[in-house]
């Protein structure tokens, strides 16, 4: 049994697919106009965790796993303006920066990747629906959803409307009927992008275009809607909103997951405050994509992850050990899955919990096996440590090292470490010895 953290229900509850034979997870994904920071890849790597744990424990269901890519966006033509080039030079750029970004974290891609300038068509449809209905209205080019039309607004965040005013960073303007109405669709200047539609000429605002995407890819009611903590209001309430009035009252998502931001021990993570820790330049320091995987899993999804020095380096030595318990290369479908790890998952996604259970396996056929649950141990112990044919010659060298600071030659030690990282070679000294991989 899964118990998962319904944001919704304000507690765990026992999941159950909404269909026979397929599970359907979407997941607000990038905005691409620059690299994704380490609290953009929590989410990502979180929610390709609970996806590998759903493979696991529903053999007889698809788990169709989609993720958005949101490809126009006031911050994109900004970018692009900056730049002197075509939006799509940005918004391409940075896409692929994305998932070249996730997959060094062991993030695997989804299985449905719609891009919104591609999904424009279901977008103006649905706000046509919304209009005819009477939740939306049509005002200087604009159109706009009617808070006031939906009973249940504000049922995800638990906000009244006066707190919904004060924290939605309203823009308070004349073609509003309510300050808080939000915008389906905007009209676009000359020059800027932008689509033909029965409003005039502009682009989608963004809460419809996750609504959209939902219902042509996976249907009215998906099973889970994940995302980040800061996406619960306003963007998944007002999503929630528009869909559950398109679709004559019928949930957009069966269950709501959110996970907590990352940070350093104070504010949240984002580009607009400035600080930020970019996945590209913790890959070109030299750390390893596992590492920071790990790292990223060490804490509960829910809770807040302060993003320290201190964290990575016991990450590595911890992922270090657990590599070294497969050094033969065992035959990982020889092994069991544990049952402790797996509880651990299966309850909210302990991975805090999973991780110390992982340490605590001996055999390592099952613990290859269960590792891939968390999406580590996927490489072979070469591989990780960066040994190939030349692997002896260094492992000499490396033992010179450890020879000269037992006879305190801590110069020669020194000039060793020196020449190897020269070549590409990192060495990382730890309580059972020195251990080394490439830069």
């Amino acid at each position: 049994m899964i118990r998962l953290y319904d944001t919704m229900a304000r507690e765990k509850r026992e999941f159950t697919p909404g269909e026979p034979d397929r599970i359907t997870i979407y997941v607000c994904g990038p905005t691409v106009y620059g690299r994704a920071h380490i609290g953009n890849a929590r989410p990502a790597v979180v929610f390709d965790v609970l996806r590998r744990l759903l493979r696991h424990s529903f053999p007889e269901h698809e788990v169709t796993y989609a993720r958005n890519i949101t490809d126009v966006d006031d911050k994109i033509i900004e970018a692009a303006r900056a730049e002197g080039v075509a939006p799509e030079v940005i918004t391409a750029r940075y896409e692929q920066a994305y998932l070249d970004d996730m997959r060094a974290l062991g993030v695997e891609d989804p299985d449905i990747a719609p891009r919104a300038t591609q999904e424009i068509a279901g977008m103006v449809a649905m706000i046509g629906k919304l209009v005819a209905s009477g939740n939306a209205y049509a005002a200087q080019g604009h159109v706009l959803f009617d808070v006031g039309s939906d009973p249940d607004y504000g049922v995800l965040s638990r906000r009244d409307r006066e707190a919904m005013l004060a924290g939605a960073r309203v823009e308070v303007a004349p073609y509003k009927g309510n300050p808080s109405d939000f915008v389906l669709w905007k009209p676009s200047a000359p020059g800027v992008i932008g689509w033909d539609s029965p409003w005039g000429r502009g682009r989608p605002g963004w809460h419809i275009e996750c609504s959209a995407m939902i219902a042509k890819h996976l249907g009215e009611t998906i099973d889970i809607h994940g995302g980040g903590i800061d996406l619960v209001f306003p963007h998944h309430e007002n999503e929630a909103a528009q869909s559950r009035s398109a679709h004559g009252g019928k949930p957009l998502a069966r269950y709501w997951l959110h996970n907590g931001f990352v940070d350093f021990g104070s504010e949240k993570m984002s580009k607009s405050l400035g600080n930020t820790v970019l996945v590209n330049e913790l890959l070109e320091q030299g750390h390893r994509g596992e590492v920071l995987r790990l790292a990223l899993l060490s804490t509960h999804y829910r809770q807040p992850l302060p993003w320290t020095e201190s964290l990575v380096a016991q990450s590595r030595a911890i992922l270090n050990g657990l590599y070294r318990q497969i050094e033969d290369e065992p035959d990982a479908s020889q092994g069991n899955i544990d049952p402790a790890v797996l509880g651990a998952l299966r309850d909210d996604l302990n991975t805090p919990g999973a991780l110390a259970a992982l340490q605590q396996i001996e055999e390592p056929a099952s613990l290859k096996r269960t590792a891939a649950l968390l999406g580590l141990l996927e490489r072979t112990s070469d591989d990780y440590f960066g040994r190939g044919r030349d692997s002896l010659a260094v492992d000499h060298r490396v033992a010179e090292r450890t020879a000269a600071k037992q006879r305190r030659d801590f110069s020669e030690a020194d000039r060793i470490r020196e020449e190897l990282k020269a070549e590409g070679i990192l060495l990382e000294d730890g309580p059972s010895g020195t251990t080394w991989r490439r830069a």
